[in-house]
């Protein structure tokens, strides 16, 4: 039968892929058929496409696509990565949101920031001590590399302003809005709004201290603006910013930046 192994042609008489994976003699391969991951053997059929990757190697771009694709769903997949978002501020939401659409698969993403990374970012931010000094774009950069080499990056290291925002984020399908400034935030939010009309834009406010995860929700303004966190909790003396509400916030913003990029807009 003619099948697709691994992107090319390929004849076979194997009747399961299990068989074909042990002809071709991989140790503890991932198989995936017709861009489903199995776990149990399967009968092969003619015109199936194969992907075997095999464990602990370094995968080429489209087996590492197989792979996403097959625990996304092709369709899902397709979409997102096509998808170009912007990320503003690469901070305790920032650099986490960042590594979240790199693991999803996101193809091309815009970092935005000025500052390079200090000791006292580790508490929370995605970052390791071998960064400290860098720019935090450069940082988050190699860490998305070594999540997925094959996401497009475009790096601005600057200040965002009125005057530059809509050149930085202009293209994107989605800005995540991941300031410390309330005065910032709300020069973000009214210039993508009002400058960049097809893009949305998903805000953090409110994820200091270690209240109640629960309060954590994501918010619809409306088509374009949404907000994440449980928009009162403030950093201030005494009640800092610590990973596990940051993060949960993160993952509101970058779930519901998901969700938009697949057509969803309710919460």
């Amino acid at each position: 039968m003619d099948i697709i192994l691994n992107g090319h042609k390929y004849q076979t008489d194997f009747e399961t892929c299990r068989q074909l994976a042990e002809k071709l003699e991989f140790e503890n391969p991932v198989i995936i058929q017709n861009g489903w991951q199995i776990s149990d053997d399967s009968k092969l059929k003619n015109k199936d496409e194969i992907f075997i990757i095999e464990k602990g190697k370094y995968p080429e771009k489209n087996q590492l696509e197989a792979m996403l694709s097959a625990r996304h769903t092709p369709k899902v997949h397709d979409k997102i990565k096509n998808a170009k978002v912007g990320i503003a501020g690469l901070g305790g939401l920032g650099s986490n949101i960042a590594a979240n659409l790199a693991r999803t698969g996101v193809g091309t993403l815009v970092l935005a920031d000025y500052d390079i990374v200090e000791p006292s970012n580790l508490n929370r931010q995605n970052y390791f001590i071998s960064h400290l000094g860098m720019l935090k774009t450069e940082a988050t950069a190699q860490l998305i590399k070594q999540m997925n080499p094959y996401v497009n990056i475009e790096i601005h290291s600057e200040k965002i302003t009125e005057e530059n925002a809509s050149k930085i984020f202009g293209n994107c399908s989605v800005v995540a809005e991941a300031f410390d400034n309330p005065e910032a935030k709300a020069m973000l939010v009214g210039t993508v709004l009002s400058e960049c009309e097809n893009t949305k834009i998903v805000c953090g406010s409110g994820m200091a201290g270690y209240s109640s995860s629960n309060k954590i929700k994501t918010r619809k303004v409306s088509d374009r603006l949404f907000i994440c966190g449980d928009e009162k909790n403030s950093a201030k003396q005494g009640w800092g910013l610590m990973a596990p509400r940051v993060c949960i916030c993160a993952g509101h913003q970058a779930n519901m930046i998901l969700r938009l990029l697949l057509g969803i807009t309710d919460v």
